[in-house]
């Protein structure tokens, strides 16, 4: 099935970024298989999927985390919340891991993608991007991040980006001190309250012509 441009559309302009959560609604476990798989399936720079998912139900957890979350009530209150974690480091391990993945998956041999795998070893793991790679890691994030906003829209699912959160204290928490991977930023997902005000308000958006530019 394709989705129409004014069907797009019409859940961008729906969506908005929920304040109140109704907590006696959950997204059933089809919509949310389709929202997790939305995520598997997100673009990501060489393909390395430098990137975890936490998706914490568990309302003790939750209540726990709010304190460390400006005490923000969307992450008691919302069905699923998905804290968005980032790789800290890629490695050569992380490089041949996807070489043999994407071999496995296409069915060639990974001698075949020795270029490809060159070019992640000299860009990412030797080259000066290496000495960035924190702030790449979350650029790609971010791309999920987006992925999961538009996806859920598309479902008539309400969502909630939050940075407003303290990434040290998360993942003392969740247990990622030691971890391979560290908090990023975070997505509350489920329905709306009726009486959420931010519901009706006009999106604030910039004209086009002040903001895309064709050459």
């Amino acid at each position: 099935m394709t989705t129409s441009p004014e069907q797009l559309l019409e859940a961008l302009r729906w969506r908005y970024a929920t304040k109140s959560f109704d907590p006696e609604r959950r997204i059933d476990a089809p919509t949310w298989q389709s929202l997790e798989q939305a995520l598997l399936l997100t673009a990501s720079s060489y393909g390395l999927q430098p990137w975890k998912f936490l998706v914490i139900t568990d309302a003790a957890l939750r209540a726990e985390l709010r304190p460390h979350s400006w005490n923000q009530s969307q992450i008691t209150d919302c069905s699923h919340l998905v804290v968005l974690l980032r790789q800290r480091t890629i490695s050569s391990a992380d490089a041949d891991r996807l070489i043999e993945a994407t071999a496995g998956a296409r069915g060639i041999e990974t001698s075949v993608l020795s270029g490809y795998r060159t070019m992640i070893q000299s860009d990412l793991i030797d080259g000066p991007r290496s000495q960035l790679i924190g702030q790449w890691a979350s650029n790609q994030v971010y791309i999920a991040l987006g992925n999961l906003l538009t996806s859920a829209a598309l479902l008539a699912v309400d969502t909630c980006p939050i940075e407003g959160f303290s990434p040290p204290d998360y993942d003392r928490i969740l247990g990622l001190d030691n971890d391979a991977y560290q908090s990023c930023v975070v997505c509350a997902c489920g329905y709306r309250k009726a009486d959420d005000r931010y519901a009706s308000m006009a999106k604030v958006r910039y004209p086009a012509a002040d903001l895309i530019e064709h050459r």
